[in-house]
């Protein structure tokens, strides 16, 4: 069976033990698939940075998501408002080539180049991880209407070259991997929680 016959594996899912001493009632993930195609090894590995992603950001207020660590801008409500971005404009808009949906679409770019990092501020944590989930959800469709590693995006880099469903998936991975280190420093920051 190739990688296009294959269904793709159910998506990482954050599991909150609220009785489990080891995890103290804070979210855990579950693994990437030790085994599998390489559609199933690429998105089992993103869906588990996604769900760290989540996990650094679960029970934390407003006022605690909105928390730099100056030097920088950067907050845990952004990089989560970032990554659902990430997510649409390299599966959505540039892969599938489909319109951006809401909010995105609406916004002037050109007028306000951090828009996502700006607006998380007044978004409340509940709103924040549903349009990360949501967006995810939309790559994760993306994906599987496409079935094949191999096919070229509809809309190409600035290079002029098209990408394929591979090179996005290990995109989002290095991306949301990276940010994932930024988001266990913000963590640790806002109430000293540490690990994965």
């Amino acid at each position: 069976m190739n990688d296009q016959e294959r269904p793709l594996p159910d998506p990482v899912r954050v599991i909150r033990q609220p009785d489990s001493t080891a995890c103290q009632g804070r979210p855990v993930r579950t693994d990437p698939p030790e085994a599998g195609s390489e559609t199933d090894q690429l998105t089992g590995y993103l869906d588990y940075q996604r769900a760290t992603l989540l996990a650094k950001t679960a029970s934390l207020t407003r006022e605690q998501l909105t928390q730099r660590l100056a030097p920088s801008s950067l907050t845990l409500g952004g990089l989560l408002h970032h990554l659902a971005l990430v997510e649409e404009t390299w599966a959505v808009e540039r892969f599938a080539g489909r319109p951006m949906p809401a909010p995105w679409a609406d916004v002037d770019w050109d007028a306000t180049p951090d828009w996502e990092f700006e607006t998380a501020a007044g978004m409340e944590p509940e709103e924040l991880r549903r349009r990360y989930e949501e967006a995810c959800q939309r790559t994760r469709d993306v994906v599987a209407a496409t079935g094949d590693l191999d096919a070229l995006s509809a809309v190409p880099l600035r290079n002029g070259r098209r990408f394929s469903l591979r090179w996005m998936l290990l995109h989002l991975l290095e991306e949301t991997a990276r940010h994932n280190g930024h988001a266990d420093l913000l963590r640790e920051a806002i109430d000293g929680a540490v690990g994965e």
